[in-house]
């Protein structure tokens, strides 16, 4: 069975998409020391030469072991970068490949996978019948990029120094504070069948959803601020009984990367924050205490998802909030321009059928629901992507964040983190009943 669908292997240049997430990999640890990439920078994230052996090892399972039948490379090197064994908190203690011996190992693999690819093409068998196990490939690098990118955040300024380039203004008129109506009724959630999905995205059903509102933007620094400025840390009323307890035991007093005198830092720049910005690294505890001070809550996720992707005109659910075309003009700021959000409201041609904006590729979007399976869930290709995390401990997030690659992004990918994780690039969006 082809993994995660039917797609042709000719539907997409597999070895220039290749090709481009590896040059992307290696470009973002480009200028990192050696010392910074074998260090770790925090017991949340592993070092960064892990994460290079990592999608090497994991490549090298998928298309030399289990798809082409072949001895792996490294004898017994799955082991050490396999991470439903390997908790991040101990990689730094395992046994990986330095910097330039992983370079060498990636190197070596991906001349495997491209020898692989080629055959496959001429042969029309396993691997040329279908895409499944190159996308799957492809997404599975680019979600590493993001963790890279949370662990270059993290650690100290100046160990990272991005290429950044300009994001559009704020739109004109406040877009803050604002909400769009969804209407009443069933909509199909999840993804349909053929072409790639994870199998927590499927199967494609049907949910029916009472009218709701949810904000026009994300959240914003602003109206986040004034969260902080109105005691928002110091009411106890506002809180959940496990937010309050995880605030005092942490001493949380803001958002992550937030300073005292009302700067943000990001990566080697600590600068005035930008009230228009969605804002990012907050946890699902602080999302939902800032919800409950407004007396509103946050969305669940199948009306996240109707809000993201039904268009009752067409009677159908989109793969993107702009339609089924895949991410161009709509959202331009899906590909690490600024390195960090745009201006909440500032890709209007990104607009969701009801008129929400920024859904996708601003920051990821915490919303009120657990994670589990949909009804019908079958897990494929591997339980451990999903089916070990289902249940009381991990909130979902929607949308991707500016960190995502346009690849993976669309209106019905599930990320998923305990709730008191603030290291990836969330916030969130309101929601009430109509």
């Amino acid at each position: 069975m082809p993994l995660g669908g039917a797609e042709p292997l000719t539907g997409y240049d597999w070895r220039g998409l290749l090709t481009e997430a590896r040059e992307r990999t290696l470009a973002l640890v480009a200028s990192v020391r050696e010392a910074d990439m074998d260090q770790v920078h925090d017991p949340l994230m592993s070092p960064l030469v892990w994460d290079l052996g990592h999608i090497a090892a994991f490549e090298d399972l998928w298309l030399a072991q289990r798809a082409g039948g072949q001895a792996p490379l490294r004898e017994n090197l799955w082991e050490v970068y396999d991470a439903s064994e390997s908790p991040r908190s101990d990689r730094g203690n395992l046994p990986y490949l330095r910097t330039v011996e992983v370079k060498e190992f990636m190197a070596a693999v991906r001349g495997r996978s491209l020898d692989a690819l080629e055959s496959a093409g001429r042969s029309g068998g396993f691997l040329g019948g279908s895409g499944g196990v190159w996308d799957m490939l492809l997404q599975h690098e680019h979600q590493h990029n993001e963790t890279m990118l949370q662990t270059l955040q993290i650690a100290a300024p100046g160990v990272f120094v991005p290429d950044r380039r300009p994001l559009p203004p704020a739109p004109a008129g406040s877009v803050s504070g604002r909400t769009v109506r969804v209407p009443a009724g069933p909509f199909l959630m999840g993804a349909k069948d053929g072409g790639f999905a994870y199998d927590n995205e499927r199967p494609f059903h049907e949910v029916d959803v009472p009218a709701f509102d949810i904000d026009l933007v994300p959240v914003t620094c602003g109206a986040y601020r004034e969260f902080v400025e109105d005691g928002g840390y110091t009411r106890r009323d506002w809180w959940s009984e496990a937010g309050w307890a995880w605030r005092e035991e942490n001493a949380i007093e803001r958002p992550n990367y937030w300073t005292a005198d009302g700067s943000v830092r990001s990566f080697e720049r600590t600068e005035p924050m930008d009230p228009s910005c969605p804002v990012t690294n907050v946890s699902w505890h602080e999302a939902d205490a800032y919800a409950r001070s407004r007396g509103v809550r946050l969305p669940t996720e199948p009306e996240w998802e109707k809000a993201a992707a039904w268009d009752p005109a067409a009677g159908g659910a989109h793969r993107y909030p702009w339609g089924d075309e895949p991410p161009a003009e709509q959202h331009a700021n899906l590909d690490h321009l600024g390195f960090g959000p745009a201006a909440a409201g500032a890709y209007p041609a990104g607009a969701s059928p009801c008129g929400a904006l920024g859904m996708l590729g601003d920051c990821w979007e915490w919303t009120a629901s657990t994670f589990t399976g949909y009804p019908g869930f079958t897990a494929f290709p591997y339980r451990e992507y999903s089916e070990v995390f289902f249940g009381s401990d991990y909130r979902v997030l929607r949308g991707g964040s500016w960190a995502t690659r346009p690849h993976v992004i669309r209106n019905t990918f599930r990320n998923w983190d305990l709730p008191e994780r603030r290291q990836i690039f969330s916030g969130f969006r309101c929601a009430r009943d109509a």
